[in-house]
C-alpha cells in the first residue's frame, strides 16, 4: 500500500505527519453497571463536554457514534439536552450515525437499517449527524456493514476489532460490491494525553513517543488519528494538553491538532491512492492482534437472550411492520406503537447488552424490554387484523357448532406451511373437521388443553369472561398468495375426533421422505438407514464439554471431559399430520469445576432432557425441541449435524447474504503471550449453517442461537467427513476473568455473573435439512425463511366470518426483507434480497397505476426510473447477494 504525503497544516519539515486529535467518549449504556449508574454519569459528563465546548477548552467533540445519548440525557436533564443539540447545530459536537451503537453481527439487518433511520429522527438538525461509518468497538463487523453504509449515503467505515491486523487502511467490499473507504483504528488511546500538562505527569512524553511510533510503523505518511478518549472518560483541557507535547510531537515528526472525523476522513482519503489499498472482502473476523479481542464467546453467552432478541425482531419485521403497512399506512397511533417498540428493541442491541456480557442486573432490564417489545408487536397485529376486518379479540359466547381460523402468510410470494393455533370452543365441543375456502377438508392434530375461563376487554368492549374449552390445532396451511389471508372453518361435534390426537406408533422409526428411517441411538441421536440399508449417524447428537471461560471467551478445562446423552426411552406417536419421536435422556454431567478451576469436577449430576424430533408429512424438515433444566455450571452444551463429501468450507447467513467460510479447528493454538486471543472457529449466523455437498449436504436451522462452525476430519463428533455444529448454552459465571488459557488477559472486570451459568428450564427449537432439498442455495435460503417465519393463525370473534384477503403488492424470485410504512408517510417500502452467488429477477405484483420508486436503504430515491403498474409490474435483474427497495404508492381511490 502507497499513500501521499499530506501537506503539514503548521510550520515544520517537510517529513511532519499531521495528527488529528478526535476528542471523544465511548458510552456503554449499561455494562459493569446498570443503566441507571451509568445514566447519572453520562448526565454528569454531559455537563462538563458542554462547559468545555463553551469556554473554548474544546474545539469539537464526538459524543460516541450514538444519538441515543440525547434522549437519556434529556430524561434527566432536558436542559443540558438543550445545550448538546445546539453545540451539535453548531458543528462543533458530533453524533451519530446510529441511534445506538449495536452489535452489528447479532441483530438482523433490518434492525440496523431502523437503528439509522431511528438516528435520524433524533438529530439535532440537517448536517448535525455524523457521517462517518462508525464502529469501532463492535466485536467482529458483518460482510454487508459497507452495502448499509452506502445504503444511507456513507462510503467510510471506522473500525477496529476483526479488521486486518496491521492494516491502517483498506477498501473494505460487501457481497453484492458496495465499497468504503475504511480506517483501522483502535480507540483505546484515552492514557496518550490522560493528565499532560499536569504537574506530577513526567510519563506524558513516553506514551506519546510509543504512540506516534506505532502510527509511523503502520502508515509512516499518515495522515494518523488520536482518539482522545476512551470508556466512560470525561476528557479535559485538548488544546492544553496537545501544546504541553507540541515538542515532543514535533521531535517525533508529527504535528498533533484538534480535528473531527470528518476532518481527518478528508485527509485521509485525499492522502490515500485507492488504487493501491488492500481489498479486504466480507466479514471481519481476522485473527486478532495485541489486545484488539472479537471475543467470539458472546455469540453464545446467555443464549436466552439471543432467542429472545430474534423472536422480537421477527415480530416486528415481519408481522407488525407489514400488517400495519397494508392494512392501517396512515394510522398515527399504530405509527408511533411501531416507532416505540422499535425503540425498546434497539435499546437492547448495544454489545453489552445483546452479546450477554454484563452484569446480571442488565440482562434482567433486557428480558424485561423484550417483552413489552413482544407486548406492543401482538397490538400492533392485533389492531392492524381489525382494521382488514378480522377481529381476533374473542368476545362473547364461544362457539358451539362452527369457529373460524384466519390464516395469513407473512411472505411476499405464494406459500404454505405449518400452523399451531389455539380454538376456544364452548365446553362439551370439540374439533372435529378442519375446512378450506374451497370446502376441501385439511388434515389437522388437535390437542385438548382443558378447560378454563377465558377473558377479553379493550377499550370498545366491557370485560367478559367466559368458560371455555382450549384446543390446540395442528396442520399445514394451504397455500395462499404472497400476503394473504385465508379464512378456514372448524366444524365442532360433542365428542373429541378419533385419532385427531398423537397416539402409539407401531414402529420405533420416522419414515423419511426419501425412503429411509430414522432411529434413535443409545446416545439421544438419529440413525438414518436408507432404503439400501446405508447408514449415517448423529444427527441432533448432543455434547456437553466443561468451559472455564467468562461471557467473552469460551476456555476448556485441561483434559475436558465431553458428554454424551444417555436414553432412557423412545416413543414414537403419529397423527394425521406427522410424526413424533419423543426421547427421554440423561446427560451425567460434572456439576462444575474444580476448586481451582482448572478441570471439571469429578462428582456428577444427572441432567434430564426430553427430546422431540417432528416429522412433518410432505416436509423435508426434520424439528427439534429439547428442554433441560440446567443445575450445574461452567459448560458448553452442543448439537451437531453430521454431512458428506465437505470440501473445506460451510455456509452461514448474513444481513443480506450467504457467507463462505472456510472449515477451521474449534479452537486455534492458545496464545502464550499476554494481550492475546486464540482463533475460535465459530461465526455468527442469522439462522442457518450448512456443510457437505450434494445429497450429502446437511444444514441446520436455528433462528436465535447464532454461534455456529463446522468441524473437520478428526474433530467431528461422529464418523462424518464434516459437521455443522451450534452452540445451544454455554454456562459461565463470571463477566470477564484474567487467567484464561484462550485469552490471555481480562476483556472486562473481573465481577461475578451468576445469572450468566443460564440456571433453570431451557427450551431449543431448530431443524435439520439433508440432501436435494438444500442442494441449491436458493432453496437453502428460502427453506430457512419458511422455518423461521411460518404462517399465523388466529381465531375469528364468534359470528364473524370475513373473506379472504388478496394483497395490492406481491412478489416473486426475491427473498422479503421488509414491507413496512414509509419514514415519511408517503406509501410503502418493499425490500427484496437475493443472498445467493447467482443472479435471479424479482417479479413485482401490483394494482394498476401503483408507482415503484427504486430507492435506497434510508428511503431516499436512487434516481432510476420508476415504474407505473399495469397488470404487472414486471421483473427487476438482481445480481448476487443484492438488494432491492422500492417505495410502493398506490393510486388514489
Amino acid at each position: 500500500m502507497t499513500t501521499k504525503p499530506s501537506a503539514p497544516t503548521a510550520p515544520g519539515t517537510p517529513e511532519t505527519v499531521d495528527c488529528h486529535v478526535v476528542t471523544h467518549v465511548h458510552w456503554d449504556r449499561e455494562w459493569y453497571r446498570p443503566f441507571e449508574a451509568f445514566r447519572a454519569r453520562l448526565v454528569e459528563l454531559a455537563e462538563h463536554v458542554c462547559t468545555e465546548l463553551d469556554e473554548g477548552r474544546m474545539s469539537a467533540f464526538h459524543l460516541d457514534g450514538q444519538t441515543i445519548v440525547l434522549s437519556d440525557v434529556a430524561a434527566l436533564r432536558p436542559d443540558l439536552a438543550d445545550r448538546l443539540r445546539a453545540h451539535a447545530e453548531a458543528g462543533r459536537l458530533t453524533l451519530g450515525p446510529w441511534h445506538v451503537l449495536a452489535d452489528n453481527q447479532l441483530v438482523s439487518g433490518e434492525n440496523l437499517v431502523r437503528n439509522l433511520l431511528t438516528a435520524r429522527r433524533w438529530a439535532p438538525g440537517k448536517g448535525a449527524l455524523a457521517t462517518v461509518g462508525y464502529s469501532p468497538d463492535a466485536f467482529g463487523h458483518p460482510a454487508d456493514l459497507p452495502r448499509l453504509l452506502n445504503g444511507f449515503g456513507m462510503d467510510t467505515a471506522l473500525v477496529w476489532r476483526g479488521a486486518p491486523d496491521g492494516v491502517a487502511r483498506f477498501r473494505w467490499r460487501s457481497p453484492d460490491g458496495s465499497e468504503v473507504f475504511a480506517v483501522n483504528q483502535g480507540y483505546h488511546a484515552a492514557e496518550v494525553l490522560w493528565g499532560t500538562g499536569d504537574e506530577n505527569d513526567s510519563t506524558a512524553p513516553g506514551r506519546l513517543a510509543a504512540f506516534l511510533d506505532g502510527e509511523r510503523n503502520r502508515l509512516s505518511q499518515g495522515p494518523w488519528l488520536l482518539m482522545n478518549g476512551g470508556d466512560h472518560l470525561a476528557p479535559s483541557d485538548p488544546a492544553r494538553r496537545i501544546a504541553a507535547l507540541d515538542t515532543v510531537a514535533r521531535a517525533e515528526g508529527a504535528h498533533l491538532h484538534q480535528s473531527t472525523l470528518e476532518e481527518f476522513f478528508t485527509a485521509a482519503r485525499t492522502a490515500a491512492d485507492s488504487d493501491e489499498l488492500p481489498l479486504v472482502q466480507g466479514e471481519l473476523r481476522h485473527p486478532a492482534g495485541h489486545l484488539t479481542f472479537i471475543l467470539p464467546g458472546t455469540l453464545s453467552a446467555r443464549t436466552y437472550l439471543k432467542q429472545a432478541n430474534t423472536s422480537a425482531q421477527n415480530l416486528l419485521e415481519r408481522w407488525a411492520e407489514p400488517l400495519a403497512a397494508l392494512h392501517a399506512p396512515h394510522d398515527a397511533t399504530l405509527a408511533a406503537d411501531l416507532r416505540h417498540a422499535w425503540e425498546l428493541l434497539l435499546r437492547n442491541a448495544p454489545h453489552d447488552s445483546v452479546c450477554g456480557c454484563s452484569v446480571d442486573e442488565v440482562h434482567r432490564e433486557n428480558a424485561v424490554r423484550y417483552e413489552r417489545v413482544e407486548q406492543l408487536g401482538e397490538l400492533v397485529v392485533q389492531r392492524a387484523l381489525l382494521r382488514a376486518g378480522y377481529d381476533v379479540r374473542l368476545y362473547g359466547d364461544r362457539p358451539h357448532d362452527e369457529a373460524h381460523l384466519v390464516v395469513v402468510n407473512p411472505h411476499a410470494d405464494t406459500a404454505e406451511g405449518i400452523v399451531e393455533a389455539d380454538v376456544l370452543t364452548a365446553p362439551g365441543r370439540y374439533p372435529a373437521e378442519l375446512v378450506g375456502a374451497d370446502g376441501a377438508s385439511i388434515p389437522f392434530e388437535t390437542e385438548p388443553l382443558g378447560e378454563e375461563m377465558a377473558f377479553e376487554a379493550d377499550i370498545d368492549l366491557l370485560p367478559d369472561s367466559r368458560p371455555s374449552l382450549r384446543h390446540r390445532l395442528r396442520f399445514r396451511a394451504p397455500s395462499s398468495d404472497g400476503f394473504g389471508a385465508t379464512v378456514l372453518r372448524v366444524l365442532l361435534a360433542n365428542m373429541p375426533l378419533p385419532d385427531a390426537g398423537l397416539s402409539d406408533a407401531d414402529t420405533d422409526a420416522l419414515h423419511t421422505l426419501d425412503g429411509g428411517t430414522l432411529v434413535a441411538a443409545p446416545d439421544a441421536s438419529l440413525t438414518w438407514i436408507g432404503p439400501d440399508g446405508t447408514r449415517r449417524h448423529g444427527y441432533g447428537l448432543l455434547t456437553d464439554g466443561g468451559d472455564r471461560g467468562d461471557t467473552y471467551n469460551y476456555d476448556p478445562p485441561a483434559d475436558d471431559r465431553v458428554m454424551r446423552p444417555t436414553i432412557s426411552d423412545v416413543r414414537v406417536r403419529k397423527s394425521p399430520v406427522r410424526q413424533v419421536m419423543e426421547i427421554d435422556a440423561v446427560l451425567d454431567l460434572p456439576v462444575g469445576l474444580t476448586a481451582g478451576r482448572e478441570r471439571r469436577a469429578i462428582r456428577t449430576r444427572e441432567v434430564p432432557v426430553s427430546i422431540e424430533v417432528s416429522l412433518w408429512n410432505g416436509d423435508p424438515l426434520l424439528r427439534w425441541r429439547i428442554e433441560m433444566d440446567n443445575t450445574v455450571t461452567d459448560h458448553r452444551l452442543r448439537l451437531h449435524a453430521p454431512a458428506q463429501g465437505g470440501n473445506g468450507t460451510w455456509t452461514g447467513d448474513g444481513h443480506w447474504s450467504l457467507i463462505e467460510r472456510p472449515v477451521a479447528p474449534d479452537l486455534g493454538p492458545l496464545p502464550q503471550e499476554a494481550g492475546y486471543e486464540a482463533v475460535c472457529g465459530s461465526a455468527p449466523v442469522q439462522s442457518l449453517g450448512a456443510t457437505g455437498h450434494g445429497t450429502g449436504r446437511t444444514a441446520l436451522f436455528a433462528p436465535g442461537l447464532p454461534e455456529m462452525r463446522a468441524l473437520g476430519a478428526g474433530e467431528t463428533a461422529t464418523d462424518a467427513d464434516q459437521e455443522i455444529v451450534v452452540t445451544l448454552m454455554r454456562s459461565v459465571g463470571w463477566l470477564s476473568r484474567f487467567d484464561l488459557r484462550s485469552r490471555t488477559t481480562g476483556a472486562g472486570p473481573a465481577l461475578p455473573t451468576p445469572e450468566a451459568q443460564c440456571p433453570g428450564r431451557q427450551t431449543f427449537h431448530l431443524a435439520i435439512a439433508v440432501g436435494a432439498p438444500i442442494a441449491d442455495d436458493r432453496d437453502l435460503a428460502r427453506l430457512a425463511a419458511a422455518y423461521r417465519t411460518p404462517p399465523r393463525a388466529w381465531q375469528l370473534r364468534p359470528d364473524t366470518s370475513p373473506a379472504e384477503y388478496h394483497s395490492p403488492i406481491r412478489a416473486q424470485g426475491a427473498l422479503l426483507s421488509t414491507l413496512k410504512p414509509a419514514e415519511n408517510g408517503n406509501g410503502l417500502i418493499l425490500r427484496l434480497s437475493n443472498p445467493g452467488a447467482k443472479n435471479c429477477h424479482a417479479r413485482i405484483a401490483a394494482a394498476p397505476g401503483t408507482l415503484l420508486i427504486p430507492s435506497r436503504l434510508d428511503e431516499e430515491a436512487t434516481g432510476e426510473p420508476a415504474i407505473r403498474a399495469a397488470n404487472q409490474a414486471g421483473a427487476w435483474a438482481m445480481g448476487p447477494h443484492a438488494t432491492l427497495t422500492l417505495r410502493v404508492i398506490e393510486p388514489a381511490v
